[in-house]
């Protein structure tokens, strides 16, 4: 049984219905789309303006993305989502608000203002092939905070948010001051907050003194911010490609960029559950809206006097929730937002709400206490293997996917191997850093670094070389690594991929 396809046709018999009959998509979110069940991964970055959300993304990438404008003023004046493709090109708002092969149609409620200041980037990309990056404006402080943006952007970062598998908020070492309209973006982040990591960038242009001073007064802004006891996970680093500015904390650096490197890796292995723990949630509000709109629908007179009633029953609306959460044994943080449930609930005709089907609110039980608990005994159960996970570059494999073998009748190819001639020239060098047979990743960038090439070519060779993917590199993929960064700084480009009798016989 594929879990996904059976958590949309649970969501498609049992809980669509119940949305659609009490008008679900008015008070909250649109009804989900195909797309949305089968979307990949999303991360979004939000932080204020110039803090290198745009550079985390081409660092993570190893190379620029289609649009991308990096600069000390607010540049990225736009969302952008960030995706896989053939090529390299850019697609307009309003075309990806009507597709339906992206899970962004319900963006099409906030108007054509947010579209035309929404796009997607797509390029060719091992990173993106698992996930979708989702780059957002600079979050606006001073003055210019004042200025509107034409569209609401704290609920589109909600909207964003709640379909986010990661939320990253950015911090500048130098500018943690949370400015008003950053500390609204964060507060409509509420119910994610499982999801939430924060990003202290450009640490490497403070000393370690200095960084430790920096480090508490963010958990304090934070802190003051999230209204939580938990402390949110922080990962420090310079997340771009030029050098250190002080090299003081370098080993901590690598230690942090590794941490949010498994972070970003496992989630393509996370993501049907946390698609299944965003059906619960939506099931858990789902219930207790239509118990909502039945209660306010059985308020309502027959004949005389309907319109005084409505205004009574919104003026009385924290009452009716009391009531609600008593008589059916709700929880209380199922319950919407009374402000902005009751701004929606004024434009009402409570004479039109439906009143309350038992059997709906069985079948949403029902999902809840059989189904979904069926769903998560189907998930496959993997355990990460124990290797060094530092790597030069992050790889990200859905692990859920099928391994297709090749065909067994095949005839046997090529039993040779062309770098066999170089592996005398590399294996001292190899073995001087080997640890049971392999190089480490921290090994291995060191070594890699000292040819004093870009990172993004630096990251293409470990590409190239780590061809069982593993974060580490036996002796003949050290040599073909080698033999890469040897050509390139003889002048020669990088391939797109190795040639087949690069590849060593047993790896093919």
């Amino acid at each position: 049984m594929r879990v996904i396809e059976e958590l949309k046709r649970i969501y498609k018999s049992k809980i669509m219905p119940l949305e659609k009959l009490y008008q679900y998509d008015i008070f909250h979110s649109p009804i989900l789309s195909d797309a949305e069940f089968d979307s990949k991964p999303q991360v979004m970055l939000i932080g204020q303006y110039s803090v290198g959300k745009t550079s985390f993304i081409r660092y993570l990438l190893g190379k620029d993305f289609p649009g991308v404008r990096i600069g000390p003023e607010p540049t990225t004046d736009r969302f952008v989502a960030v995706m896989d493709g053939p090529d390299e090109r850019i697609i307009p708002g309003n075309a990806l608000a009507i597709s339906n092969d992206l899970p962004y149609r319900g963006l099409e409620q906030f108007g054509v203002a947010f579209l035309n200041r929404f796009e997607g980037s797509q390029l060719p990309s091992q990173v993106l092939r698992n996930i979708t990056l989702i780059d957002t404006p600079g979050v606006l402080s001073g003055e210019k905070q004042r200025v509107s943006r034409g569209y609401d952007f704290q609920h589109v970062c909600a909207w964003f948010a709640s379909r986010a598998d990661l939320i990253l908020l950015l911090f500048d070492a130098h500018k943690l001051d949370i400015s008003d309209e950053f500390r609204g973006v964060i507060e409509c982040l509420k119910g994610n907050d499982d999801k939430i990591r924060c990003i202290l960038n450009k640490a490497d242009q403070v000393d370690r003194q200095k960084l430790m001073r920096v480090y508490g007064a963010l958990m304090w802004s934070m802190g003051k911010v999230m209204r939580t006891p938990e402390v949110l996970r922080v990962y420090v680093g310079s997340f771009w490609s030029e050098p250190l500015m002080y090299n003081d904390n370098a080993e901590l650096f690598e230690m942090e960029e590794a941490d949010l490197m498994r972070d970003l890796r496992s989630l393509p292995r996370n993501s049907a559950v946390r698609k299944i723990n965003e059906l619960v949630k939506r099931v858990r509000i789902a219930k207790v809206h239509a118990y909502i709109i039945g209660y306010l629908k059985e308020q309502m007179p027959m004949f005389m006097g309907k319109e005084s009633k409505q205004k009574k029953l919104c003026a009385e609306l924290p009452q009716v929730f009391r009531t609600v959460m008593k008589r059916h044994n709700l929880a209380p943080g199922d319950f919407p937002d009374i402000k902005d449930f009751k701004s929606k609930l004024e434009e009402q005709d409570f004479t039109k709400f439906a009143t309350l089907k038992p059997q709906l609110i069985e079948a949403a039980d029902m999902t809840l206490a059989s189904d979904i608990p069926r769903l998560m005994e189907a998930l496959p159960r993997s355990i990460d293997p124990a290797v060094d996970i530092k790597l030069i570059t992050p790889t990200f494999v859905d692990e859920t996917k099928e391994v297709v073998e090749s065909n067994p009748f095949d005839e046997e190819g090529d039993t040779t191997w062309c770098m066999e001639q170089f592996v005398p020239e590399y294996k001292p060098l190899f073995e001087e850093h080997q640890v049971d047979g392999f190089v480490s990743g921290k090994a291995a960038k060191q070594i890699l670094t000292a040819s004093n090439m870009e990172v993004g070519t630096l990251r293409k060779i470990w590409d190239l070389s780590d061809i069982d993917k593993d974060g580490r590199l036996d002796l003949q993929e050290f040599v073909i690594a080698m033999f890469l960064t040897a050509r390139v700084k003889e002048g020669d480009e990088l391939p797109a991929t190795l040639d087949p009798d690069m590849v060593p016989v047993e790896k093919r």
